[in-house]
């Protein structure tokens, strides 16, 4: 009885120190990292931090960008029905002190759109160069924010004189650019509410 109840004991302390040796790394039995091992680990751990920050960043990247992009779509929609609006309402000038010519209804010149508000103020809609801005009785207030660059600004005009038979319709296109390199091209054509009668 006594040799088996040993045997047992003797297999299972074997066993137990079998299982020690398994499981402890010495330097006795070679179960340590090597060089080439730890240089693997690393080259590793940089490339998944490398292309995690470069996610990152390219992630701020494209969020300032729409950012910009919001900003520069949501100035021109406000600028084009600003200028729309007063457009729409111009009245024709009969004795031609806003135009210069008698009974004209828009007179554009290259740089800027004049016309009589429905209010009977000369307006204007000048570009600098840079920005835009208007001119209302002599008072210039710029429609564009300092942040956005116009490009371009152009008019086409049909139907502005007393002559033709056409109803006034103004076309304006321009090119604006914001922050990030946004940049937007618009065009639109008013055409005048009142109805040009000859008086």
């Amino acid at each position: 009885m006594r040799n088996n109840s040993s045997t047992t004991f003797m297999s299972k302390e074997k066993k137990l120190k079998n299982l020690k040796k398994k499981l402890l790394i010495t330097p006795k039995n070679g179960g340590g990292f090597t060089l080439i091992e730890m240089l693997m680990a690393i080259a590793i751990f940089i490339s998944v931090i490398t292309v995690t920050s470069a996610i990152f960043v390219f992630s701020l990247r494209a969020q300032r960008q729409n950012l910009a992009s919001q900003e520069l779509l949501d100035q021109t929609s406000y600028l084009m029905e600003y200028m729309s609006r007063a457009i729409r309402m111009a009245q024709k000038d009969m004795d031609g002190s806003c135009t210069s010519e008698v009974k004209l209804n828009y007179l554009f010149d290259g740089q800027c759109l004049k016309f009589k508000n429905y209010h009977g103020e000369c307006q204007q809609f000048c570009w600098d160069g840079v920005r835009l801005k208007e001119i209302k009785d002599n008072v210039k207030n710029y429609l564009t924010s300092p942040d956005l660059r116009v490009n371009s600004f152009s008019v086409t005009l049909t139907g502005e004189t007393q002559l033709d038979s056409l109803q006034p319709l103004v076309s304006i296109f321009l090119e604006i650019a914001g922050k990030e390199q946004s940049k937007i091209q618009i065009q639109t054509s008013i055409s005048q509410r009142p109805l040009d009668v000859k008086k």
